[in-house]
């Protein structure tokens, strides 16, 4: 036997090992692996803000891996600032609702916590104006509430999850689709209860 063949047998070897490994770690402890191609972070901001809204911070930790990836800094090319990707009007409206101290909306692009803060005062608010309609409110995060009111008055979607492909606008409808997926993934893997 060649010494090339003796090389090419023992990595052969190495990775049927590895691959053995790392399907007995699938199955094993699946929930690590989640939390790997998963990740959540920030979780202690979220918690303490979600807490603060009676919000589920799984729920505010998919909006976030949607809307920034976790990027405290994030801008959008549409003016969006922030983790949480809040117009500047939009966050200018939040503070003048609720007492946030000397909060700005430079503050919410830059501070991961304050970003946090005002994007989960403002889900609490769309919670409030259209119930607990999941869809319904992730619609309203990303198309702006007058909108999606608008399409349930007009009776062009009828505001639930197996209807999403009724949205009228495609970034809305992708939103939507991706945040419940996201959502329901986190509570797979971090759902404590």
């Amino acid at each position: 036997m060649t010494k090339r063949k003796k090389i090419k047998g023992k990595r052969k070897r190495w990775f049927l090992l590895l691959l053995i490994v790392v399907l007995a770690a699938l199955f094993i402890r699946s929930e690590w692996i989640g939390r790997l191609v998963y990740p959540v972070y920030y979780m202690d901001e979220i918690k303490q803000n979600a807490e603060r809204y009676g919000q589920d911070p799984l729920l505010i930790a998919a909006i976030i891996r949607v809307e920034s990836n976790f990027k405290e800094n994030a801008v959008s090319p549409k003016g969006a600032v922030g983790i949480m990707q809040l117009m500047p009007d939009t966050a200018n409206w939040i503070l003048k609702q609720e007492k946030f101290g000397e909060m700005t909306v430079e503050d919410a692009g830059q501070s991961a916590d304050a970003g946090i803060r005002l994007g989960t005062w403002y889900v609490k608010e769309l919670r409030r104006q259209f119930g607990d309609s999941l869809p319904v409110v992730l619609a309203a995060y990303n198309a702006g509430p007058n909108r999606v009111k608008q399409w349930l008055n007009d009776k062009v979607w009828d505001g639930s999850e197996s209807t999403v492909r009724d949205i009228p606008y495609g970034e809305t409808r992708h939103y939507v689709q991706r945040v419940m997926y996201y959502y329901k993934k986190y509570q797979k893997i971090y759902d404590e209860k």
